[in-house]
């Protein structure tokens, strides 16, 4: 099962916690052996180890990066802060530091490196499915169905779906027809 992936947007975060456990023991797709699991200061990279042998071991496989935050969770809700700060309260709130990884941006931000992409993304699926609130949009094609599908994520939910193909016109108001500048005739250049 290979495949090929065209467009993808990712704007998720989920417990670092929650992450680790999954990857503890996740489903891969038959091309991924293994993942290898490396953290760089604020910076989290998931590597595929290609069940392809004929790959060379010099061949950069795909992986997932995140960027590792710390947020502050509280106990009590906003409205409830906001009510105890307009009262005068003096209770403490409780709190805590959670470290998040957060997968923000496109396709090459989020999912680098060509050799295994299509099963990586598989996997990043997966992990956006364990998120409760954030998106992932894809435009992949597995070459078994020959055609392209679309991947849409709402809030740890998967949700329906299309690729569309819309015609725009080519007329944008710039005078020659043909969608380009004008340069010959631009007054403003000598």
């Amino acid at each position: 099962m290979t495949g090929h992936v065209y467009q993808l947007s990712a704007n998720f975060d989920l417990p670092l916690e929650d992450l680790e456990d999954y990857l503890d023991n996740p489903d891969l797709p038959p091309e991924v052996e293994d993942l290898e699991i490396d953290r760089r200061n604020r910076m989290l990279f998931i590597k595929a180890v290609a069940a392809d042998e004929s790959l060379s071991k010099y061949t950069p496989t795909a992986q997932l990066k995140a960027k590792v935050e710390e947020k502050r969770i509280y106990d009590q809700d906003e409205e409830e802060r906001q009510w105890a700060r307009r009262n005068d309260e003096e209770d403490e709130i409780t709190s805590e530091l959670v470290e998040y990884a957060s997968f923000s941006g496109d396709l090459e931000t989020v999912l680098q490196n060509t050799a295994v992409r299509y099963p990586m993304f598989l996997l990043l699926r997966d992990i956006a499915l364990l998120d409760v609130e954030g998106t992932l949009t894809a435009i992949t094609a597995d070459e078994a169905e020959d055609e392209l599908q679309a991947t849409r994520v709402v809030d740890g939910e998967a949700r329906r779906a299309a690729v569309e193909v819309v015609e725009q016109s080519q007329a944008n108001g710039n005078g020659n027809g043909n969608g380009g500048v004008d340069w010959r005739g631009n007054e403003y250049i000598n």
